[in-house]
């Protein structure tokens, strides 16, 4: 099973040096791929319920230093040579589908083909309100704005007429070095995330799912992927357990999964980083080795 590392970009893994030192030792060490997440704004007390934690509240303080995730993934690029970059996730309905087709893009290129894009439907009112974009209908939003970036990333020039988005005959270049098959991740745990992984996507993300949970999400993955006449083999299935232990390797493999992703916070000296990415590659990469 390969493993990734999601530590990028919040707080002490917002600082430039930090960046640097995590991302040439996550590839020393045999990571598969950074990821690094979004929110462009943070509000102190939202009504906005969180998704992805028992109380509802996000862990993050507000007022962190949060990047955005596509400059932070193109400087982790410029320092390391092989290691995939994801987003995870870009919160595709707050952003112009034809800037984010060009900023993917750009980054698939400056890093020799290893980004892929990771997408989410966003789940706070209060971060839409402040950019001034409507947060009901975003998941039909998400879908058409995936299928907008596809073409853009295919034809040349490009055309979509859509409820949200169009644009007629334009150039948007470069290309990334796979066309459209740039690699698209959904992520979210419910089953609209999951329909919309296994019809429009190369792949899942699950962020802090239980152990437990893990196996029936998959399974509602794959249903959902022979729906649309797919195997759940196509996709990459890419879960970060909100309680893993490295025993559940096995088992989470057994269940489909194919990337583990590790979210850890990294420590605030540079000078610390190595150490720590080798003691994380020493129990998730190399369990018991």
């Amino acid at each position: 099973m390969r493993v990734g590392l999601h530590a990028l970009g919040i707080g002490d893994g917002a600082r430039p040096e930090v960046i640097r030192a995590v991302a040439v030792a996550a590839e020393a060490h045999g990571f598969a791929r950074l990821w690094c997440g979004e929110h462009v704004v943070l509000v102190d007390e939202p009504d906005s319920r969180y998704p992805y934690s028992a109380d509802g509240r996000i862990a993050v303080p507000a007022d962190a230093d949060w990047l955005d995730p596509l400059l932070a993934l193109g400087f982790a690029a410029a320092v390391t040579s092989r290691i995939e970059l994801a987003t995870g996730v870009l919160l595709l309905p707050e952003h112009n589908p034809v800037v984010v087709a060009k900023q993917a893009a750009t980054l698939d290129v400056l890093s020799a083909g290893r980004f892929g894009l990771g997408v989410g439907v966003g789940w706070s009112a209060e971060e839409f309100a402040a950019l001034g974009v409507p947060f009901a209908a975003r998941g039909r939003r998400t879908d058409e704005y995936l299928a907008a970036i596809r073409i853009l990333w295919a034809d040349d020039p490009a055309s979509f007429a859509g409820e949200f988005t169009r644009f007629d005959a334009i150039r948007v270049n470069p290309k990334p070095l796979r066309g459209a098959r740039l690699p698209v991740l959904v992520g979210g745990n419910g089953d609209a995330a999951l329909r919309r992984a296994a019809a429009l996507a190369d792949g899942w993300y699950g962020f802090n799912v239980p152990v437990a949970d893990i196996p029936a999400r998959v399974a509602v993955l794959a249903d959902a992927c022979a729906r649309r006449g797919r195997a759940l083999g196509d996709l990459t299935v890419a879960v970060a357990p909100s309680d893993a232990t490295p025993e559940d390797l096995p088992g989470l493999a057994a269940a489909g999964v194919t990337e583990l992703v590790v979210v850890a916070a990294p420590p605030a000296a540079p000078g610390e980083a190595a150490t720590w990415v080798a003691e994380l590659a020493r129990r998730w990469i190399r369990p018991g080795g």
